[in-house]
């Protein structure tokens, strides 16, 4: 088994309960469409694990994910950042909302999204991929299980970066920022990526 991962945008920044409540929404996860990396989730297999993991860790409130990208699908509790609260079929579409929490990552979420930082989301499962010879296109098989759904800030694919809402106004990094940021990353060690994007988000964290 593989483990998989997913980048997503278009997400909202959405603060609740007169600005104690922060959330995330937007789309988490998509079927019968080819996505960036050349694989296909077909819809039934798709559906058929998103149940199960709402009935096993959205409704017990079990469902955390963490900021930064992992290597693994273990759930880091030292890198928890949010808790996902709801995930719906939208279509082909699931859609999900998540909480951001008041762990240390957390808090930077919530800094960098207020300072009008992108984010998107990465999902992440354990699963095999299998070519079909008629399209040429890597599907996920039915052994896929999915981990969680990470909140994600790579310079490396800006695809992966959205437009944060808060209170009506949109947000955006600035170019320089962003300049720099690519830089630090583009001169980082794979192995190392990780490390580095909890580096940068700590130096800039001490700027604002």
């Amino acid at each position: 088994m593989k483990l998989i991962t997913e980048h997503f945008e278009n997400l909202e920044y959405i603060v609740e309960g007169k600005g104690k409540d922060q959330y995330i929404k937007g789309i988490f996860m998509q079927s019968d469409l080819k996505n960036q990396n050349g694989r296909v989730y077909p819809y039934s297999i798709l559906k058929k694990e998103v149940n199960r993991y709402k009935t096993k860790f959205v409704k017990e409130g079990r469902a955390l994910g963490e900021l930064g990208h992992p290597m693994g699908p273990t759930i880091n509790l030292d890198r928890v950042s949010h808790l996902i609260t709801a995930l719906e079929e939208d279509g082909k579409d699931f859609i999900g909302k998540a909480k951001i929490m008041d762990t240390p990552n957390g808090k930077i979420v919530k800094n960098l999204l207020a300072s009008g930082v992108k984010l998107g989301v990465s999902s992440r499962g354990l699963g095999s991929l299998k070519m079909n010879k008629k399209t040429g296109v890597n599907e996920v098989q039915k052994d896929f299980t999915l981990t969680t759904v990470d909140i994600v800030a790579d310079p490396s694919a800006p695809s992966a970066f959205v437009n944060g809402v808060m209170e009506g106004k949109e947000f955006s990094a600035t170019g320089e920022l962003e300049y720099a940021i690519q830089n630090e990353i583009k001169n980082t060690k794979s192995k190392e990526l990780d490390k580095k994007k909890l580096d940068i988000f700590e130096k800039f964290l001490g700027n604002l």
